[in-house]
């Protein structure tokens, strides 16, 4: 290996085996740290609420809104690992060895994996409570999404437990110098995993909301027409007609920030180290910081939740008993 300058190197100790620090520039460094540093808080304290204000209030363990809490707990665990590694990779070498490498890619594969399984059952949780509204509160249940929730875990825990024992195996093929983390798989498992977490889910969702939104075009014309006395059953059919447009936006942003990190896989891993492959971090990390937003914008019960939580209202005897719907 080439012998380096010894002030460009991440160990000058080792000028043999020592990787090159960052080139990316001062005012590129300082502009990512601050855009990521800003995103992960950001990312962090609004999942936080949305974690807190379901699981604290009883009204709102429905089964829909446990399937937004298991969403918004990957959410938060993104903003706590994968910007602040990314701010680390990205600007500076990387000093915590090759342990924390292999746990740090593992934990933010995990937590994407995990994200992709939740927009899915999101997904299907609309398609039936639009497609087949007289059968959905006897298929879907708490219990029933509670169970999914762990599945959803569990296999992503699995599937992402055989990618990582993959990688330490043929850690010798990835690791040309001290002092990176490099986030690559081998070809045959990297097109495996495009296929599993990528276009098969994106296929599910983008065939589950098509016929989502052809039945809800057809039942908000039914609902124009229905007559007065009809009124209870109307004002149930606008709430799931509702939710099924907030939960589209949601998973129309999801997809958005969501195929640039696969079009660095799909295209070729050089990226990594453009230009693009700075960008693509923020585009990602952005979603998991829009999904309360969207939330807050769209779901009364949110905003009246978070300020029960933010004047510490929370804390009284009988709080969870609170009406927030």
């Amino acid at each position: 290996m080439e012998v380096h300058d010894g002030a460009e190197l991440c160990f000058p100790q080792l000028l043999n085996t020592s990787c090159r620090k960052p080139l990316t520039s001062w005012t590129e460094a300082v502009f990512l740290r601050i855009l990521l540093s800003s995103l992960s808080v950001l990312t962090v304290a609004l999942n936080l609420l949305v974690i807190v204000s379901i699981s604290h209030f009883r009204q709102l363990h429905k089964p829909t809104n446990l399937l937004l809490l298991s969403l918004s707990v990957s959410d938060f665990f993104f903003g706590l690992v994968y910007m602040p590694g990314e701010i680390l990779r990205k600007t500076s070498c990387w000093f915590l060895g090759d342990r924390m490498c292999s746990l740090y890619k593992y934990i933010i594969t995990l937590i994407m994996s995990a994200s992709v399984g939740n927009t899915v059952l999101i997904s299907i949780d609309r398609h039936v409570a639009i497609c087949d509204p007289l059968r959905y509160s006897n298929r879907v249940t708490v219990g029933k999404v509670k169970l999914c929730n762990f599945l959803c875990w569990f296999c992503s825990i699995f599937y992402r437990s055989l990618l990582i024992k993959n990688f330490i195996l043929q850690k010798h093929n990835y690791m040309s110098c001290y002092g990176e983390c490099v986030l690559l798989i081998d070809h045959i498992a990297g097109i495996v995993d495009i296929v599993l977490t990528f276009m098969i889910p994106v296929t599910v969702i983008v065939v589950l909301y098509l016929r989502v939104f052809v039945v809800a075009v057809s039942q908000a014309r039914a609902i124009t027409a229905v007559t007065l006395q009809h009124s209870v059953t109307v004002t149930s059919r606008k709430s799931e007609l509702k939710a099924a447009r907030t939960l589209g936006v949601l998973i129309i942003v999801f997809m958005i920030c969501f195929c640039p990190s696969y079009s660095i896989a799909l295209v070729g891993p050089s990226l990594l180290n453009s230009s693009y492959g700075v960008i693509v971090p923020c585009i990602f990390s952005f979603n998991s910081c829009l999904n309360p937003l969207i939330y807050a914008l769209f779901y009364p019960w949110f905003r009246r939740a978070v300020k029960i939580i933010v004047t510490l209202q929370i804390l009284q005897p009988g709080s969870r008993e609170a009406n927030v719907l």
